[in-house]
């Protein structure tokens, strides 16, 4: 539990850095370990909340929030994130599900880095029914394997040009809390020991102090193009390690 715990720790600091949770990198982690396949979602979306309500907050208070922006996303990902984490799958189609969303999630943090060499950018206006069908993607995705999908989001908004990088960020932050509620309540649905989720509380208090740490990192130290390059590299090698996992 004590590398675990170190593990999850460096994980909520660098992904809480950049507005993220860590939730696909929460469950690669407890796959490898060899926790209970019917509780790791569970745990990978409460870590998930826990990191991002920090974030979440400070973006509202400082008024960085576009909810118009943020509000198309959500009306399609809400119902399908519980839809999503209602259903049960096997668990080696989980493995080969999560490998490709790490893989995926990996390139499009690459892509979002770049996008912080443009200080001036042109806000490009959303078809609001495109904004409702990716959300209805991203939010069934996200519920099946118990991610907040904040990282999928993100990255796709800057390749649409959808909004300045402060509103993106912020926007990620809030569909990663409030798809990650959405995810637990469908996850809830399915027959599972939540008695275990207490020999996990360690965790829940390692991600609370990594996320206040990296969330004061993104503010006073790094700047969004090394935190984002970071979180990529990061995912890509437990998407890596995950993958030889697979091939064994």
């Amino acid at each position: 539990m004590i590398i675990l715990s170190i593990l999850f720790f460096v994980t909520a600091l660098i992904y809480s850095s950049v507005g993220f949770g860590g939730g696909s990198t929460y469950l690669a982690l407890l796959l490898i370990w060899g926790v209970p396949y019917t509780i790791f979602p569970v745990i990978a979306l409460i870590c998930n909340i826990i990191v991002v309500s920090g974030n979440s907050i400070n973006f509202i208070r400082s008024k960085n929030t576009n909810f118009n922006l943020l509000f198309p996303y959500l009306i399609g990902s809400i119902p399908f994130a519980f839809i999503g984490g209602s259903i049960t799958i096997e668990k080696s189609l989980f493995e080969i599900l999560l490998f490709c969303i790490l893989l995926i999630a990996g390139f499009f943090l690459l892509i979002e880095s770049k996008s912080f060499n443009n200080d001036q950018i042109k806000i490009n206006k959303i078809p609001k029914f495109v904004s409702i069908f990716i959300g209805s993607i991203i939010g069934f995705m996200s519920g099946v394997v118990g991610i907040g999908g904040g990282i999928f989001l993100s990255p796709l908004l800057f390749l649409m040009k959808a909004g300045y990088p402060k509103h993106i960020t912020s926007s990620a932050s809030l569909f990663i809390l409030i798809n990650s509620i959405f995810g637990i309540a469908g996850q809830l649905t399915k027959d599972r020991v939540l008695d275990e989720l207490i020999n996990y509380w360690p965790l829940f208090l390692i991600v609370f102090i990594g996320g206040q740490i990296g969330s004061f990192l993104n503010i006073k130290f790094l700047s969004n193009k090394i935190l984002a390059l970071l979180t990529s590299f990061l995912v890509l090698f437990v998407a890596v390690r995950m993958g030889i996992r697979l091939l064994a």
